[in-house]
């Protein structure tokens, strides 16, 4: 048997502490399925008096998670740190630059500065793992950068963040409000004090980014991404949805255009009867569209301890087995710069929620600046009559459902629907899915 892989775990909050719970439950199997025993040398963590919970004193103590990355004691360095810069990058190059492979669940750094690593990786001959960075439990990475070597790419998308799902799913089945749902989530430890990132969008914009270079080819660029969160989507959103027979999940797309490559993350309405629909929670969801599997999906855990730390084992045991291939799937040397296909571009059919002053010539306005941009209209919902002199200085809910229009043309008919003065607030736009999910 080969010496034992001897690992060094930076970052013991609850996926590092599931890591080495799991390394040591599945210790036997693991050593037989890799040809050698994996042991955990070193850890390092911001506070070492701090009780997690486990037994740290088997383990070497390294305050400096840069200087555990490059110590002699480890040939393996985990990262789990989090955030794109500071000591998780500082870190993780200080790993490769030694020649240590490094495994990270750390979708942020990678967004960032994943090509500047995964070119020190392919210098150093080390591997750079991160099956845990995107979707959890859920094996995509390995799905895309090596099952489907066979294939063409057309589309990638999915339910990328748990947290914006649970609350999705809450307002629907319970009727709850934005905020209640989001103050749920916090209690259950779905969602972060500071959720921004997660409702915001973000999260799922980074993971997106790196799909979309596993996916197509090409270079990381998280900034091509364009990005809308939840925070904007209230129960009326939602009922509406329900009636028409859609429902209302946070998604990621990567789709390859003749224009380039259109990469968005938004609000969307996808029929209900569709698979992306059931997906209800905190539970993730990926289909890819290819040309000889033609969709495959792939669901499960987006997040927790015990499912992330199963992505971050993995790579691990592929590592102790010898495993090195480039991180991104091709050399990147080998990888394209990425077009950008703008999301004024993108084809689709639009919600549109406005809350319209009941006047003379209001309904015929809006209509005419639909028709002056083309917008050919399927439908218009009135959620109380015209005219009803009690409440003719109030604002009536008006929703427009659109045939497949674009994306610049709804922005330019709106821009002209707020500059006439006869709506109260900003319009709510959400795209509408219909076959493609």
């Amino acid at each position: 048997m080969l010496p034992p892989l001897r690992v060094g775990i930076a970052g013991l909050g609850t996926v590092g502490l599931a890591v080495l719970r799991l390394l040591d439950r599945r210790a036997a199997a693991l050593a037989a399925m890799s040809g050698r025993m994996i042991e955990i040398a070193a850890v390092s963590a911001k506070n070492p008096a701090k009780d997690r919970g486990a037994d740290l004193s088997r383990y070497e103590w390294f305050d400096d998670p840069v200087k555990l990355a490059a110590a002699p004691q480890i040939d393996l360095f985990v990262e789990l740190i989090g955030g794109a810069d500071g000591a998780a990058h500082d870190a993780v190059a200080a790993a490769l630059r030694s020649g240590k492979s490094v495994v990270t669940a750390n979708k942020a750094l990678l967004a960032k500065h994943g090509i500047a690593l995964a070119k020190l990786a392919e210098e150093k001959q080390a591997a750079l793992a991160f099956e845990a960075s995107v979707a959890g439990s859920i094996p995509i990475v390995k799905t895309l950068r090596e099952a489907l070597s066979g294939n063409v790419v057309q589309r990638v998308y999915g339910i990328l963040n748990g947290t914006c799902n649970y609350i999705l799913s809450r307002m629907e089945t319970e009727a709850l409000s934005f905020d209640d749902c989001l103050s749920e989530a916090q209690r259950l430890g779905y969602a972060e004090a500071d959720p921004s990132f997660d409702i915001g969008g973000q999260d799922t914009a980074h993971k997106l980014a790196v799909l979309t270079a596993l996916a197509f080819g090409t270079m990381i660029d998280p900034d091509a991404v364009a990005i809308e969160g939840i925070s904007s989507i209230t129960l009326a959103d939602i009922k509406a949805a329900d009636e028409l027979g859609y429902r209302i999940k946070l998604l990621g797309v990567a789709n390859r255009t003749s224009g380039g490559i259109e990469q968005r993350v938004h609000p969307t309405m996808v029929p209900r009867s569709s698979a992306i629909a059931q997906v209800m929670g905190v539970t993730n969801a990926v289909t890819v569209d290819a040309d000889a599997v033609h969709e495959l999906t792939l669901m499960g855990p987006g997040a927790g301890g015990e499912a992330t730390a199963s992505a971050v084992v993995a790579d691990i045991v592929d590592i102790a087995k010898g495993l090195r291939q480039p991180p991104l799937g091709l050399p990147v040397s080998s990888l394209k710069p990425l077009e950008r296909a703008p999301i004024q571009m993108h084809e689709g059919g639009y919600y549109i929620r406005l809350s319209v002053y009941d006047r003379p010539g209001a309904a015929a306005a809006i209509a005419t600046r639909m028709a002056e941009c083309n917008i050919s209209l399927e439908s218009i919902m009135q959620r109380r009559p015209w005219g009803d002199k009690a409440k003719r200085a109030e604002a009536v809910p008006v929703i427009l459902i659109t045939h497949a229009t674009y994306e610049k043309s709804v922005r330019q008919a709106l821009a002209s629907v707020v500059a006439d003065g006869f709506i109260a607030e900003n319009p709510q736009v959400i795209r509408i899915e219909r076959e493609q999910f």
